[in-house]
Order: C-alpha cells, then structure tokens, then sequence
C-alpha cells in the first residue's frame, strides 16, 4: 500500500511538472539572461544544469539517441563556438552546430527529459547558439504547444536597439540610476531612406522576419512543411509591397531592385552593436560589389540567377538525377521558391545554388570581403537585423520581379475562373476612417546587461516611435443564391504611381497588400458581413512582454492553476502595421475584395477558429496550407483586360488612408 501511495505522489508531482504552466515557466528561465549562468533561484534547472548526463537518457529520445550522441560528442572534443562569440545562422559551422541543439531537443519524447538537455547545454554551447536552437525546437515540438515565446527583442535586446542606447542603459546600470531612454532610427534627414525608417526598424517587423524564417528554416530536412517554397515568395513578396507603400506614403518612388554589376547606391550605418563582437560593419554609398573571399563570387550569383531565368524561360527545373520539373503550373511558385531560397527542399542545389541566402552573405560582407580586418557579418546575415539595411528590399525587390517573371508567363485567369456564381457583392465600406498614427512604445532592456546575482537589477527600458492605426471594420453587404461555405479575400492596392498616374489592375496587382483571408457561411439571400480588422489572418497583436510572461507563469504555478492560453504565435505581421502610413490629405488606395468559393478551403470546418492566427503568411503549425488556391489569388496573375474581373463576387472601391497625430 506504502509503494502504491508513493506511485502516485510521484506521478502526481511528474504530472503537475510538465503541465502548461511549468512547461512556460521553464522556457522563461532558460531564456532569461541567457548569455549568465542560469542563476541560483531557479534551483531546479540549475542542478539540472550541473548533473544531468545526456546520454543516459539516450532512450527517451524518438532517433534512439543518434542526435544526442553527435551533440555531446562535439561538445566534449572541443568543437563548438566558444561562449561569449557571435553567432550567425549564415555561417555554416555555427548553423550546424545550432541545428545539433535543435534535433536533440525535437527527438524527446518528454518535456522533463526535453527540460534536462536544454538546462545542460546552455551551460556548454554559445549563447546566440542556444537560443537559436532554443527557439526553434519550442516552435515545433508538440511538447511545447501552447508555450508562449518571449519577444526576441527583449531576449537578446542588441539585435533589435541601437548602440547609443545600449551604452546609456550600461551607465544607468553601473550608477544604479532607473533609467527610460529614447531610441531614435539610424541615418538622419540628409538621407532620404531615413523617412521609411520607421518600417525596416519597426521591432515587430523584425520580428516577425525572424520568426518566419524559425517557422521555415531553409536548413530543414526530414520533415515535411507545405509549400514552404511558395510561401517563401509569399512573405518576401509582401514584405517589398508594404515597404513600397510606405514609400509611397513618403513621396518616395517604389524601391528599385538590386544589380550585381552596378554599385550599391544607398550606403548604411546601423549604429548597432554585438552583444560580442563589437559593432556592426557599416558600408559607403556607391560601393561595387566585390567577391567574398572563400564563400561566394559575384560571377557566381550572376551565374546562378541566369540558370533560375533560363528554367522560367523553358518552363521547367532541372532535378539533381536529370528529369525535367515542369514548372508552368500552380505548384510551379513552390519550387522556385525552393531554388531561389535554396532549402533542404530545392530539387537541385548543385546547378542552382542558393541565390537567397549568398545574396545575404554577399551583401552582409562587403564592408570587409577580404576578411583583413576581421569584422563581425554585416547586419544582413542576421534575420533580426536585416530589415535594417535598405538593401534588403532592394534585394527582395530582385528577386521578386524574378518570381514575376515567372507569374506573368502562366495564362491569366479567364471570367469563369474568377466568377463565384453563387455570390454578388452589392457594397462594401470602411466603419470609420482608415487613420494612421506614431506612438512610442517601451520595452525592457534588462536582458541586454551584464551583471551577476551580487548586483541587484535596475529598472532600464527604452522607448521607440511605431506605426500602428485606429481599429476600423470592413462592412460588406452581399447576396447569395443558395447556403454554402465562402471565402473573402481583402487586398490593399496603390491606386497611383510615384508620379500620380493611375495604374491599372495589371500595373497595380503586383502591389497589393493582403489585408485578410477568412471563410464564412453564406446563407440563402441578404447577407452583412462585419469583419474587424484585428481579426485579419496575416497579423498576430503585441507580443506579450517577457516580464509578464515571467509573472504569469510563475502564479499559475505557485497556485497550482492553469496558465493563461494566449495566442502563442510568434510568426505574423505586426496587427498595428495592417495599414500603410498613407498621409495627412488622405492617401487614396483601391480596396479589392473577392468573395470565392468555400470550395478553396483545404482544411476541415474552415469556418471555425481561423485555424490559429496568421495563417495568410505563416501557414498552419503541423497543418497544410488552408487555403488551395496560389498565394496572392486572384491577383498573382497578368491581367490583360481589367474588365476580366467584372464579375458580381469581385468588389473593387476607392478608400483614403490618413496619417494624423495620435
């Protein structure tokens, strides 16, 4: 009787471990003050940390242990990047060593044994590793679901502040003083770029870039991810189109694309820093772009993008074995977008390299391509920072009119393709003005200093100006002929040229922004749809703060209750950055609106739930893509005729975005 009431203590005490609540207390504490030992208060992990064996756990682990073994055997030999370094996905060696961490901890089979690893490797690998990895294995672990990830701007602050702020926030912590400092953007109004700062800085949006690209790493292999490619070139696609609206919010022509055999034009300095390293190389106006000693050849990018123009020419790829993929097809986009990235899944890597991820390094290098003086990679060979430089768009713009290229040869959609008999739109509108404004916005900086458990913490955060909008709905009235499942589909498109030119559906469509992608129940006769624009499911709201996370996490365990479920999607857009800045006369757009049919849906009960948020751009965790129509559908293709689209489910209206004072 003794040993059965002992049983249950003991499953009752494993149980109560591994529920939500401790599950998100444990990620909090691995994360906090990653580059310190884990501190005294968190006892558990801390032991853990110094008695765990790796490998006698070898049998809870799904590869029998092979991951596990390779990790330790690298750590003991010495191998690893030393702590106390700067870490970059785009270097070979570190990425491996990361993705190490990562198959290890996606091999447990339970999170207390997932727990034990992470505490002891955070303790033997680099930081910038560990949290990599860390990262990247709670976004895809089933023993993570429903953890909430902190913002990574508050996990490794450097990445996301300037350095004048960073060395303030020192000075307050070594005179012990609070402190709440402002953060300005890079460049100043001598530099025009400096006017759509506020987007490429935006720390949401950076986040968001990273997050995405923790979703769907392109070193991913093994695992299945649908239509990864495509929505690699879905993403980045709408990332050029909301940057090229925020331009042209500011009196600033669409941004152009990027050319190997012409200068860089638009210099950059980021005014950031390393956490180790010192600080981020900045490069001149007009430079030429120069071969990267031992990496990449600018011959070679040329070379590479000529191979990917002649497959889109002849209208397929060329796998590694020799057959032909025909590419002039809906699924087309998906693997282009695996050759261009290049992922684990490109066909063949060999003949087309990996343009995306050279162009990075290419660009990130050019402050020091010989490697003279030892500098640290530029900002573009860190998701974090990239959004930072102008040329990531100029870059992205490059590769998009190559994704261009190809959707423009598909045959356009004819009038039966876009018509939804069932459906006739009858009005749309806006409840109340589509307003724009700049606010500021804190966040803690505590992460960002050295100290030790001696020296008690001092409150330091910084505040940056944001873009963000009044809560404004759509309001669509429509008729429907019998009850069925439909699917709305809302664009945000430039009506105007840099010059004031009207554009037409075909010059504009490349444009378009996806504002939202949803489905309803449409019922026999009259119906008023209200649609909330925080609904949308290409955004997620404010990340929750890592300090709330900590306090949240750590009542509902002391209280043995549950841990509040939030949205614990990391991957979206920025709910606030749904509208371009627009400006103070109103900025005129056409608001697209599409009704389809539900037909499109790929997922059960598709009326149900929004499948989890922000879906638009980052899929469906563990799902396939939920909507089985091209990304950017009806408007990825050439447009001969606008009158192609004079269809009853297709609405299209002028609306005015204002940009006012808050």
């Amino acid at each position: 009787m003794r040993w059965f009431l002992l049983a249950a203590a003991l499953l009752a005490a494993y149980a109560s471990a591994t529920d939500l609540a401790h599950k998100q207390q444990t990620i909090n504490q691995l994360l906090y003050k990653s580059t310190e030992p884990i501190r005294s208060k968190f006892a558990e992990l801390k032991e853990l940390a110094k008695g765990w064996d790796p490998l006698s756990h070898k049998h809870h682990c799904s590869d029998g242990g092979h991951a596990l073994e390779v990790l330790v055997h690298e750590v003991e030999q010495g191998n690893m990047l030393v702590k106390k370094h700067w870490f970059s996905l785009f270097n070979e060696r570190h990425r491996e060593e990361a993705v190490m961490l990562v198959d290890a901890l996606l091999s447990c089979t339970d999170f207390n044994f997932f727990k034990g690893h992470a505490a002891y490797f955070r303790e033997h690998m680099n930081e910038g590793e560990f949290v990599y990895a860390l990262y990247v294995a709670v976004t895809h672990s089933d023993l993570t679901s429903g953890v909430i990830l902190p913002p990574l701007y508050e996990v490794t602050p450097h990445l996301f502040t300037n350095s004048e702020v960073i060395q303030r926030a020192y000075t307050a912590k070594m005179t012990h003083t609070p402190a709440k400092l402002q953060m300005e953007f890079t460049g100043s109004q001598k530099n025009p770029e400096q006017r759509v700062a506020y987007f490429g800085e935006d720390i949401g949006m950076n986040s968001h870039h990273v997050h995405w690209h923790m979703d769907f790493p392109f070193w991913w292999q093994g695992h299945h991810i649908d239509r990864k490619g495509e929505l690699f070139f879905w993403v980045h696609h709408q990332l050029t189109a909301r940057f090229d609206a925020e331009r042209l919010s500011n009196h600033l022509p669409v941004v152009d694309e990027l050319y190997w055999n012409r200068p860089i034009e638009e210099g950059f300095a980021p005014h950031t820093t390393y956490r180790y390293g010192g600080e981020f190389p900045s490069r001149p106006d007009n430079k030429e772009f120069e071969d990267v000693d031992g990496i990449i050849k600018v011959r070679d990018l040329l070379e590479t993008e000529s191979r990917i123009r002649e497959a889109i020419d002849h209208g397929y790829v060329t796998s590694k074995d020799g057959k032909a993929i025909y590419i002039d097809n809906d699924r087309g986009i998906d693997i282009l977008g695996d050759v261009i990235e290049s992922s684990m899944y490109t066909p063949n890597f060999q003949y087309y390299g990996a343009l995306h991820n050279y162009a990075h390094i290419m660009l990130g290098r050019q402050a020091d391509p010989k490697g003279k003086f030892s500098m640290p990679p530029g900002v573009m060979e860190h998701f974090e920072t990239a959004t930072r430089d102008p040329s990531f768009f100029r870059l992205h713009k490059y590769m998009d009119n190559i994704f261009k290229k190809h959707k423009d040869k598909l045959h356009p959609y004819t009038t039966n393709d876009l018509l939804y008999s069932n459906i006739e739109i009858t009005d749309v509108s806006i409840d109340g003005e589509l307003v724009t404004f700049f606010e500021d916005f804190e966040f803690n900086l505590i992460n960002a200093l050295d100290d030790t458990e001696q020296v008690e913490d001092v409150p330091v955060s910084t505040t940056v100006h944001r873009l963000n909008h009044k809560p404004f709905d759509y309001d669509i009235h429509f008729n429907a002929k019998y009850d069925a499942v439909a699917t709305v589909r809302i664009f945000l498109c430039p009506k105007y040229d840099y010059n004031d030119i009207e554009l037409s559906m075909d010059e504009y469509r490349w444009g378009c922004l996806e504002m939202d992608k949803f489905w309803v129940d449409a019922h026999y006769g009259e119906n008023h749809l209200v649609r909330h624009a925080h609904e949308s499911t290409v955004t997620i709201p404010d990340r929750t703060p890592f300090e709330d996370l900590i306090k949240q996490a750590d009542e509902a365990v002391a209280n043995d209750s549950d841990f509040p479920h939030q949205n614990y999607r990391s991957c979206g857009h920025p709910a606030r950055l749904l509208l371009p800045k627009g400006n103070t006369k109103g900025m005129e757009f056409l608001l697209f609106v599409a009704i389809t049919s539900g037909d499109d849906a790929a997922l059960s009960r598709p009326t149900v739930g929004e499948h989890g948020g922000a879906h638009g751009y980052c899929g469906v965790r563990g799902e396939i893509y939920p909507d089985k129509r091209p990304m950017g559908y009806p408007l990825d293709r050439h447009i001969p005729d606008d009158r192609l689209f004079d269809v009853g489910n297709v609405h299209v209206s002028t609306v005015k975005v204002y940009h006012k004072k808050h």
